[in-house]
């Protein structure tokens, strides 16, 4: 495999520490980003997204896409869905426009455990169809832009991600403000399923999967034992030493947050079964151990 990668969204909460990673492997480590410019341990240099050029490239790493956490207007559908599929296909794109002989061997492409719908108690690992609703429509298209690249003799990965857990992180540091405060509380009747994972172990697998053969198609990006909502928020609570405070109720969530407050409603309980498979050792087990590294 030829020793460069190409990361899309380098300068992000996971790719920043994954380019690190990759370049302590021996690559040299290219990052894009919006105006070509970033400073991220172990990217060697950066370029606009319109500048980009995969020859010589062993890997693409695309973990670009504006942040779901927001209202789902019109507007920012549209943003939704230019920033992960429309970037998506734009390196399809520039893969298919390479001779054979030099296109990249990897393509590792970001999803999201959103992609199985609000399943109950369903046990999810990669085998399972997708699920129904905007968000798993989005990461639907998001994951057959991806697959465009199999047909060019590229293995491609697509990770599915829970809740990534980790300091600097929006989900975790929201977290952990709204309990500090002493306001943090069930959503719902909190009994839906919120996969997670440690940042550190998400990354770790990332890069395993890149040097492994085996590693191709849907992957399951949480760690083996999920948490329901409400045993996740009495967890937090007491890792951070602050009393369980009232529940946020669903209709409250849906009138503030709209669509995404929906989402956060819904459950999925997503597990690692391909990553377990082809042997990759979790540091992360379980939520317990992940919260006290993080609380130390």
């Amino acid at each position: 495999m030829q020793k460069h990668a190409v990361i899309y969204g380098a300068s992000g909460f996971v790719g920043s520490g994954l380019a690190g990673m990759l370049a302590e492997d021996g690559f040299e480590v290219t990052g894009v980003s919006r105006n070509g410019t970033g400073k991220v341990a172990g990217v060697s240099r950066w370029v606009k997204p319109d500048a980009v050029d995969f020859a010589g490239c062993g890997i693409v790493v695309n973990l670009a896409g504006s942040p779901i956490d927001q209202r789902w207007t019109e507007e920012n559908k549209r943003e939704f869905h230019e920033s992960r599929i429309g970037v998506t296909e734009d390196i399809i794109k520039r893969i298919a426009a390479l001779p054979e002989g030099e296109r990249p061997q990897v393509l590792l492409n970001a999803s999201a455990v959103g992609i199985y719908g609000d399943r109950g108690d369903e046990i999810l690992d990669e085998a399972s169809a997708a699920g129904e609703g905007y968000l798993a429509d989005l990461c639907d298209a998001w994951e057959k832009s991806a697959d465009r690249a199999t047909p060019l003799g590229v293995r491609v990965i697509k990770f599915r991600t829970g809740v990534v857990l980790g300091k600097g992180g929006q989900a975790y540091e929201k977290l952990i403000s709204v309990f500090k405060m002493g306001i943090g509380g069930r959503l719902g009747d909190g009994q839906q399923w919120m996969p997670w994972i440690h940042v550190e172990d998400l990354r770790r697998a990332m890069v395993f999967c890149i040097g492994s053969e085996a590693a191709q198609g849907p992957v399951n990006g949480t760690a083996p034992e999920p948490e329901r909502n409400i045993d996740l928020t009495r967890k937090l609570a007491k890792a951070v030493r602050r009393w369980v405070f009232l529940p946020v109720p669903g209709f409250a969530l849906k009138l503030a947050l709209g669509g995404f407050g929906g989402a956060l409603l819904a459950g999925q309980r997503a597990v690692p079964a391909k990553l377990e498979t082809l042997g990759f050792t979790f540091r992360f087990r379980k939520l317990e151990n992940a919260l006290e590294e993080l609380t130390r």
